[in-house]
């Protein structure tokens, strides 16, 4: 089971999560919990740490932030103990969860559990701080910020879990944001791949690489809410969504939806370059500096010559990565050899997402005229097996989303 810190924030969100665990535990499964530091602490101390030194050595900043998760776990046990329940906590080098040296951005190696199953048997809860573990030379490290979730998936993988629950603020995923569209449903069964599309666009219920991890493991993960009342029935009785691999939803399921969700995302912007010479290696001038800056281009149109041997490159980078990628590419304007930039942060890509996309044609054609129906330009296209992307007007962002949901037959009763 793991927390993030919107349910760990304070002793009497703490002592609601030692409620749902104990009844985990009372219905007769052995039970690990990971938490995330209290909703705000991270950013507290990573204050600390630039305050502390501006340039600061990502070692010793991990030994700062990690705390946050140290408190929770410490209280989480203690709690559970004050209930009558037997927990303890084990931290990341206690375990210990093997982690690379890459300081602030580590990633899990191994996970040595056989002495934290040995108790978990004998009716001990394991309560495990997300977000950290500890290199070979026994320093600390923290996986980056959201860490957590990809700390339970792993721990769930370790430990050979049936089930990894993430409990979080919303209660489940949604064919789209209900906050957009009041008649969003929440899906029983979402696959791996169509969770990692639909996190990678914008839908933010899960980390990606937490998802990737638990596809690569085969671990089922399911999203529930932890703001339940007291006298809820157990998480096992309350539909959240199970995030599961294709083969668990063959047959009847996997006919039944075409399209799974919509996403959308304001976080991109446009990058157009004109007048650029028709020639090989023209748009490796372009990308190639982009990508050694890790920039990450997404969406990219290249319009056919004009008579003048020339042609214009479109295409999108995230809105935070606009300022870097335009110093970068007036830098190289020589090498590449444009005419002008043209430039647009007022844009929005939505995304339409389902793994029923392989096997029916017509899907981008139904996105294209109903989006056209409603007088919603599209200003750019990508397309993956199970995803289709289009750029928009940022504007028409939530028109977008309900005339697609409507469009896909996703609108709930």
């Amino acid at each position: 089971m793991k927390f993030g810190g919107t349910s760990m924030a304070g002793t009497e969100r703490i002592r609601r999560v030692a409620g749902i665990v104990r009844r985990q535990q009372a219905a007769g499964h052995e039970v690990a919990v990971v938490v995330s530091a209290m909703a705000g602490e991270t950013d507290r101390l990573v204050n600390f740490c630039r305050e502390a030194n501006p340039l600061y050595d990502p070692a010793e900043y991990d030994v700062v932030v990690a705390s946050g998760e140290q408190v929770t776990a410490g209280l989480l046990a203690l709690t559970l103990q004050a209930m009558g329940c037997k927990a303890r906590s084990w931290l990341g080098w206690q375990l210990p969860i093997q982690t690379d040296d890459a300081h602030a951005k580590a990633r899990i190696g191994t996970i040595d559990c056989p002495e934290m199953l040995a108790s978990m048997a004998a009716g001990e809860i394991a309560v495990i701080p997300g977000f950290q573990g500890r290199t070979d030379g026994n320093r600390v490290t923290t996986l980056g910020r959201g860490g957590s979730d990809t700390s339970a998936v792993a721990v769930a993988a370790a430990i050979k879990a049936d089930r990894c629950d993430i409990y979080t603020d919303v209660d489940g995923v949604y064919t789209t944001d209900p906050r957009i569209v009041a008649k969003a449903r929440k899906l029983k069964n979402v696959t791996y791949e169509e969770m990692l599309e639909l996190a990678s666009v914008g839908s933010k219920v899960l980390q990606t690489r937490s998802v990737s991890l638990a596809m690569k493991e085969g671990v089922r993960v399911q999203v529930l809410s932890s703001f339940i009342d007291e006298d809820a029935p157990a998480a096992d009785t309350l539909p959240g969504t199970m995030i599961v691999g294709d083969e668990e939803l063959e047959g009847s399921d996997m006919e039944r939806q075409l399209i799974t969700g919509i996403a959308a995302d304001k976080n991109e912007a446009k990058v157009t370059l004109t007048g650029i010479a028709d020639k090989p290696g023209a748009v490796a001038a372009i990308f190639g500096p982009l990508a050694a800056a890790n920039i990450n281009v997404d969406m990219i149109i290249q319009n056919i010559a004009h008579d003048t041997g020339e042609t214009d490159v479109t295409f999108t980078v995230p809105l935070a990565d606009l300022p870097r990628a335009e110093a970068l590419i007036a830098g190289q304007k020589d090498k590449i050899g444009y005419t002008a930039t043209i430039t647009d942060s007022k844009v929005s890509k939505i995304s339409v997402v389902g793994v029923g996309m392989r096997s029916h044609a017509g899907v981008a054609a139904t996105m294209f005229s109903a989006l056209a129906d409603r007088g919603i330009n599209i200003q750019a296209i990508s397309t993956s097996e199970i995803k289709v992307s289009v750029l928009i007007d940022e504007d028409e962002t939530e028109l977008a989303v309900r005339v697609l949901h409507t469009a896909y037959g996703l609108d709930g009763e």
